[in-house]
């Protein structure tokens, strides 16, 4: 195996990270119109936003700013599990499984299924309907997939 190259895994990681999340935006965008409307409200990157504006200022974000509070968030959120990927796989290529998809399943599982309903951002798993997690899935996979593709861009074949 190559020796590890541990800060160039992470720039690329983040690079890879910021790409995918875009990518996955772009399919969400798509994917959404197939879904029903939501009527939950503000996405979950909003609340989290929200939850951060709070903490820090004692207030919500601002009404016009709520949408890209939203979107920082979601980019945010893509570069540092892009960060972690590009790490990892410079130490255990096996993680860049699926060419990525593994990975972005995975981050389907942690944060879909298991974060963000812990942090009262969206409904638990038990109460949201299999088409919404099935879009989560997908979504994930593509941020998973452009990832990986993006990272080898930069980093090569591990």
């Amino acid at each position: 195996m190559a020796k590890p190259r541990p800060f160039l895994g992470l720039l690329a990681g983040v690079a890879a990270g910021l790409v995918a999340s875009a990518a996955m935006a772009a399919f969400q965008h798509q994917a959404g119109k197939l879904l029903p409307e939501d009527e939950g409200g503000d996405p979950a990157t909003v609340k989290a936003a929200d939850q951060a504006s709070e903490a820090l200022t004692g207030a919500p974000v601002p009404e016009p700013l709520r949408e890209q509070a939203g979107l920082a968030v979601h980019y945010i959120t893509g570069a540092v599990l892009g960060g972690i990927y590009g790490v990892i796989t410079e130490y255990k290529p096996e993680a860049s499984a699926g060419f990525g998809g593994a990975y972005g399943i995975a981050t389907s599982a942690l944060l879909d299924e298991a974060i963000v309903p812990a942090a009262g951002l969206a409904p638990g798993p038990e109460d949201t309907p299999l088409a919404q997690h099935a879009y989560g899935a997908a979504s994930h996979l593509v941020y998973g997939i452009v990832l990986e593709g993006v990272r080898w861009l930069i980093a090569g074949r591990r």
